[in-house]
């Protein structure tokens, strides 16, 4: 209990409960050997690789004698050990008990990459981006469909079924069938915001877009710009590279204005309302800034948001710091989406992925 303290001191959160494991952790391990007590505080004490140096330090101050860290004291970072070597105490040498870890560092450029901003990529960051953003799987949610599959569980009697089995056995009772409501995937609009003040993040979006396009079925995509223009086609490609130079060749207004309360408008009258949209999950990919009325974008996302299961928008400027929805089409918008999430890095984006699948 007394170690617990000097780590909260230090500045670990230490509860209650990690420090009756500690306890626990000491009874099996004992104190034979200062390795044993270490890796029994290492792994009930520390929660956070962040952590680990800090850790340290106070053990080697409450165990060892040497001066204790305080909580306001800023450490240096240090990279993540996975492998960590600790000598054997000796019981002939008290000094021996200072523990000096040897510390075999690795790194991922893939985590580094995972959670820089899109904007910030190099064009080599941006290539070995476009191989891993490759890997994303929108599996979507599900909804009921109107085919019924047989199980094999409990579920509605199937007399036509189970008449057949019993004809095809000469007469004799069968088992009985059963069958249950089906489903399958809820159909997937995309709506990717192309104008100039997206040029930084549009090229990893439209990535995003033709992975989403490519991974499964019932997915539309749509450039969103001074005009709307439907991509599905262009994107279907299983090249990427293809897929994206037929894509930018489609949009003429790529890296233009943008208004998109009028491309709103000729989504939900050509195609949004007419059925693409109901019941499917729509993703709007934008900063939110417009040349347009306030007041239409608002009516067109309210005419959207009666139809669509879920409307996700996604804005890469949440990420930044102190951000607030201060822009007219933004603050328009806002009131009805459904989900509000980053998308300035991968790692939001497999948020993103993970939202839709809900």
């Amino acid at each position: 209990m007394a170690f617990a303290r000097v780590l909260r001191g230090a500045g670990l959160e230490v509860s209650v409960g990690a420090t009756l494991d500690f306890t626990r952790a000491l009874d099996c391990v004992g104190f034979d050997t200062a390795s044993g007590v270490y890796w029994a505080g290492r792994a009930t004490l520390v929660h956070r690789p962040d952590d680990i140096t800090t850790y340290d330090r106070a053990f080697e101050a409450f165990w060892c004698g040497l001066p204790a860290p305080a909580a306001d004291e800023v450490i240096p970072p240090q990279p993540v050990a996975f492998d960590v070597e600790l000598p054997e105490a000796d019981d002939d040498d008290p000094g021996s008990r200072r523990l000096q870890p040897a510390l075999t560092v690795r790194w991922s450029p893939v985590e580094v990459l995972r959670e820089r901003d899109f904007a910030s990529y190099t064009p080599a960051e941006f290539a070995q981006a476009r191989r891993l953003m490759a890997d994303l799987r929108l599996t979507g949610s599900r909804r009921p469909s109107r085919r019924r599959k047989v199980t094999r569980t409990h579920g509605t009697p199937d007399l036509r079924r189970t008449v057949r089995r019993s004809l095809r056995a000469g007469g004799e009772v069968a088992p009985p069938v059963f069958n249950k409501t089906g489903t399958r995937p809820r159909p997937l609009v995309l709506l990717l915001d192309v104008s100039g003040s997206m040029e930084p993040y549009a090229r990893a979006f439209v990535r995003f877009v033709h992975a989403a396009v490519v991974s499964r079925t019932r997915v539309e995509a749509f450039a969103l710009g001074t005009r709307l223009t439907r991509v599905t086609r262009e994107l279907s490609s299983r090249d990427p590279d293809a897929a994206v130079h037929a894509a930018a060749n489609r949009v003429v207004d790529w890296a233009g204005g943008t208004r998109l309360g009028e491309g709103l408008r000729a989504f939900n009258d050509e195609w949004g309302i007419r059925g693409m949209a109901r019941g499917a999950i729509v993703v709007i990919l934008s900063d939110g800034w417009d040349r347009g009325e306030p007041e239409a974008l608002a009516e067109q996302m309210a005419r959207l948001s009666r139809v669509a299961y879920k409307v996700v928008w996604v804005n890469p400027l949440k990420a930044s710091p102190g951000y607030a929805p201060l822009a007219q089409g933004m603050a328009a918008a806002l009131p009805h989406v459904d989900v509000f999430v980053e998308g300035h890095s991968l790692a939001a984006l497999e948020e993103v992925a993970a939202v839709i699948s809900q």
